[in-house]
């Protein structure tokens, strides 16, 4: 992205009033001159997007940014490792991270990339970020494509309902879930939402947010009622 195109986002973000604007490192500067005053909080990622850094590498990363004006940092674990169920080096790296974020007063998310994993490894994870005092838990990156062996072509899925589903059940209540990739209606952020999700990362917010003025969804909480299609979990979302 070029330096306008991240400038329109963080003007956006600061129009519609979002949780945070989520950017790369080298542009927290640009993001504190254009959501000064806002509420809009600015989210850092590190060891994005592949998460192959060198954990001091991560360590560095994340000091550097809570210390430029970083109110919140994703990072992604080291999916190789997930992946090879090294856990040691995993909870290792993330208590690192967590670490210096708490320590800097800004608050980690952790992502898992669940495009590349098994129910375990999701599993394995919610339950290191819940020992650990992790504030959230992530799905994806955004770009965790997968090459399917027949075709070769490259495919991404992001944030699943039974995904989302076993991250709430398998984290502790007081880590939250931020779904992020394929939430793109404001019908798919309702029911993320019912299934405990709490924060939505996506590029469709203007969409989304219109909607909800155009259905009555505004300052007042009201109750939503979604139709849920065969395999997906049944609630309501309240809003």
């Amino acid at each position: 992205m070029t330096d306008a195109e991240i400038e329109a986002g963080l003007q956006l973000s600061r129009d519609y009033d979002v949780a945070t604007a989520c950017i790369k490192p080298y542009s927290i500067a640009q993001a504190k001159r254009i959501l000064a005053g806002s509420s809009v909080k600015i989210c850092a990622v590190i060891g994005f997007p592949h998460g192959n850094s060198a954990t001091k590498i991560k360590v560095i990363e994340a000091q550097e940014a809570v210390a430029e004006g970083s109110h919140e940092i994703d990072m992604v674990v080291n999916v190789g490792k997930v992946l090879g169920e090294d856990w040691e080096y995993v909870s290792t790296e993330i208590s690192a991270v967590n670490y210096v974020v708490k320590q800097g007063g800004a608050t980690l998310k952790v992502i898992f990339e669940n495009d590349y994993l098994s129910d375990k490894e999701i599993i394995n994870l919610c339950k290191i970020c819940t020992e650990l005092g992790v504030a959230f838990v992530k799905t994806s990156t955004g770009y965790g494509f997968v090459k399917d062996s027949a075709s070769g072509m490259y495919s991404y899925k992001g944030a699943l309902f039974p995904h989302l589903k076993l991250m709430r059940e398998q984290c502790g209540k007081e880590v939250q879930i931020k779904a992020a990739g394929g939430v793109r209606t404001l019908d798919d952020l309702i029911k993320v939402k019912a299934l405990g999700v709490t924060r939505i990362g996506a590029t469709a917010t203007v969409s989304m947010l219109e909607e909800a003025k155009k259905r009555g969804i505004g300052d007042e909480e009201v109750e939503v009622e979604v139709k849920w299609s065969e395999g997906e979990s049944e609630g309501a979302a309240a809003f």
